[in-house]
């Protein structure tokens, strides 16, 4: 569903992300580890479309996402860390906005914001302009928004942040539903407890290389992840 093979993103002199292969399947969920700075967010935008890249190749279900990003945004979705919406909207008015851009039908669009709605516990709020919202309403509307065009792939930058527990237990169930119906899901987080529960596999960035990738028991070892991680992040200083 994603192939990245030797992702390269330089900002000026400085290498953000260097020579980055990373193979995401149908029906996986794959976590993106690293501290802030490690090249998570620009590895992200690069696979959407919203970062060029100085070298390297990324497909999104077979499609370069350079050659073809029309083509590839009809089939993912991304979730940045901190939504940026319309204000002046309402949550129904930003949803069929974002409907309307990806041609989805009245019907399935109004089931699929219902359905979400209520799995989120938004629905109530979503008459109401996004201006009064709260950082985790705005995720959540986001998270919407993301699935309204039942997209393949979801590219997701620290979607936890910001939800409340039980929004956030709605929101594994969303993923794990999107996995097991054939999608896929690549996320970065620095939450290592959610990742080592909740992906199939897992991708360790230090300084913009890969340091660690695989299945959560290649990775994970007899130890746990959060062990790995900081053992790794001691090798490599």
């Amino acid at each position: 569903m994603l192939n990245i093979e030797g992702f390269t993103k330089c900002y000026g002199a400085k290498v953000a992300v260097n020579h980055l292969n990373l193979h995401i399947a149908p029906g996986e969920i794959y976590g993106f580890i690293g501290h802030n700075g490690a090249g998570k967010t620009t590895t992200l935008k690069a696979c959407c479309g919203l970062l060029d890249f100085s070298e390297g190749t990324i497909l999104i279900n077979g499609k370069s996402i350079r050659e073809e990003p029309i083509a590839c945004k009809r089939e993912l979705a991304y979730i940045p860390d901190n939504p940026d919406l319309y204000d002046f909207l309402t949550g129904y008015d930003f949803l069929n906005f974002v409907a309307d851009v990806y041609g989805v039908p009245e019907k399935e669009r109004n089931e699929r914001v219902d359905t979400y709605g209520e799995m989120l516990g938004i629905t109530d709020a979503l008459g109401l302009q996004i201006s009064e919202y709260s950082h985790g309403m705005k995720q959540k509307v986001a998270i919407i928004a993301a699935l309204v065009h039942a997209p393949k792939l979801i590219l997701m930058d620290e979607p936890f942040v910001g939800l409340d527990p039980l929004a956030s237990h709605q929101l594994k169930q969303l993923m794990a539903k999107h996995c097991e119906e054939g999608g896929a899901i690549f996320f970065s987080t620095h939450v290592l407890e959610v990742a080592e529960k909740l992906c199939h596999k897992v991708a360790i960035i230090k300084g913009g290389n890969l340091v660690a990738s695989g299945t959560m028991d290649e990775v994970r070892g007899d130890s746990s992840l959060e062990d790995v991680f900081l053992e790794l992040e001691e090798k490599k200083a």
